[in-house]
């Protein structure tokens, strides 16, 4: 599970519990105007295609977790449910997209584009 909050004009991605040590990474920073879109995508996570594994683990149908090479993308992925998963495309970043679980994908969708909206405005 992350947890995903605003700070300072950047989205913070943290990596709870157990996580941290499947993903090898704790936290991501990701600058808001470097956020293309997000949405809710929990089909995204029951397809079986995630990419060749570089760093990080996979085990089919309990946790896919890390970085992940594919079509020429580099995708970070933090999964154990994939009915809770949100889907955040990036530009000028290492990764093209994050996907990961949150507790509450519908309202972490709505504070992110509220917070893309008001930093248009």
């Amino acid at each position: 599970m992350t947890q995903v909050f605003v700070s300072d004009n950047k989205l913070v991605i943290e990596m709870q519990g157990w996580d941290k040590l499947w993903a090898l990474k704790s936290r991501l920073e990701i600058p808001i105007e470097h956020i293309k879109a997000v949405r809710a995508d929990p089909e995204i996570a029951k397809r079986g295609r995630r990419g060749i594994r570089m760093l990080g683990t996979y085990v089919p149908g309990v946790i896919t977790a890390g970085s992940f090479r594919q079509d020429g993308d580099r995708i970070f992925w933090n999964v154990h449910r994939p009915e809770n998963v949100i889907v955040i495309e990036l530009h000028d970043e290492p990764y093209a997209k994050l996907i990961i679980e949150v507790l509450e994908p519908a309202v972490t969708v709505a504070t992110i584009h509220n917070t893309l909206s008001a930093r248009a405005a």
